[in-house]
């Protein structure tokens, strides 16, 4: 196991075209870190920085207190899992898993004793003879896993491995990943577009916008406290509602057409009076027939034992979930105005509209 550290890291291609703009951070030991945000934003360009795969234009990657900006991959002592598995076809599984070990000439025996004891952590003892066309989806991704895990590495690097699954299978997967992250405890980078995979499997999650870390902390730190409208929209199934308002100097809360909403006072920070703010409210922390915002109903998601209401008001989308049992006896009608609001219990989100960073209390 070993620490990971990013020191001013950026990357620059050719014509000026800048993808990562300067990243710090600190990876302790055998901590689990999951780096997510939507496509383009430079997260598996800088997975790849990590793994030697994509050279550095400034700042320095080091590993295990060693800077590793100019060795070649082999030399990092890292093994990276790939979304595609990048397996053999024309190898048993025994033989993908061992094939590593073979070219550092490792002895017959310890490649036997690594091999089993990755297949039986991974359950694929049973599947060793098989080739790749006569495994599963899940399957081929152990594998894959498992040959990661035979080398032993300091740093373990997933780049969206489950994204080639199916629903079922990535709950599956995540699972099988926070066991065999628990039993081994290897450093480990995680890189995925999925908020949920983010949220369930880090330890610490980096929030990618455009090359910048928007927010770094603990799953629990991004939801509660997003650092901006960005992560606000991002993390959160469904978003964050943002409702952009106009604050008075009694604290009192307008929507862009200076039409009221009942938002108590107390709910304002002091240092939003007389300027303009975004309101964040999640969907989840919003009751149906309360007061504070009355929207159009656009449409509604049944969801099982849950629903989505997705409402309009004027140019501001707003999304509320709440019980089925809620609407049972009188359903929902396209077009009906209703009142919305806080459930008095969780805080509010206030956002510079300008900069669209947080604005604490």
């Amino acid at each position: 196991m070993a620490t990971l550290s990013f020191n001013k890291v950026t990357k620059t291609y050719p014509g000026d075209i800048a993808v990562i703009h300067g990243i710090d951070m600190e990876v302790a030991d055998g901590e689990f870190i999951v780096i997510v945000g939507p496509s383009g934003c430079g997260k598996s360009t800088l997975m790849r920085m990590v793994a030697g795969l994509e050279g550095i234009t400034g700042g320095e990657i080091s590993i295990d207190g060693k800077v590793v900006n100019k060795l070649e991959p082999a030399e990092r002592d890292i093994a990276m899992v790939f979304q595609n598995y990048a397996l053999y076809p024309h190898m048993t599984v025994f033989e993908n898993m061992a094939y590593g070990l073979k070219i550092r000439k490792l002895s017959k025996t310890e490649i036997q004793s690594r091999v089993e004891g990755a297949a039986h952590i991974l359950e694929l003892s049973h599947l060793l003879t098989r080739r790749p066309r006569q495994l599963s989806g899940g399957q081929r991704q152990r594998v894959a896993m498992g040959r990661a895990i035979v080398r032993d590495p300091k740093v373990f690097l997933f780049d969206e491995p489950l994204s080639n699954l199916d629903a079922k299978l990535r709950v599956q997967m995540r699972l099988e990943i926070q066991k065999l992250h628990h039993r081994l405890k290897t450093t480990s980078l995680y890189v995925t577009h999925d908020q949920v995979e983010a949220m369930t499997l880090a330890q610490r999650m980096v929030v990618m916008n455009k090359g910048i870390p928007e927010q770094i902390g603990t799953p629990s730190q991004v939801f509660d406290k997003p650092a901006s409208t960005f992560v606000a929209s991002f993390i959160g199934s469904p978003p964050m509602n943002l409702i952009p308002v106009y604050i008075n100097d009694q604290r009192q809360a307008q929507d862009e057409d200076a039409a009221p909403l009942q938002i108590d006072p107390a709910a304002v920070p002091a240092s939003l009076a007389n300027r303009k703010a975004i309101m964040g409210i999640r969907p989840e922390h919003m009751h149906l027939h309360a007061s504070g915002i009355q929207m159009n109903v656009e449409m509604v998601e049944i969801l099982g034992s849950e629903q989505l209401i997705h409402g309009r008001r004027g140019d501001t989308a707003i999304i509320l979930r709440c019980p089925v049992g809620l609407t049972k006896d009188y359903p929902l009608q396209i077009g009906e105005a209703v009142q919305v609001g806080s459930d008095g219990v969780h805080p509010l989100h206030w956002f510079d509209p300008d900069t669209g960073k947080r604005i604490e209390d």
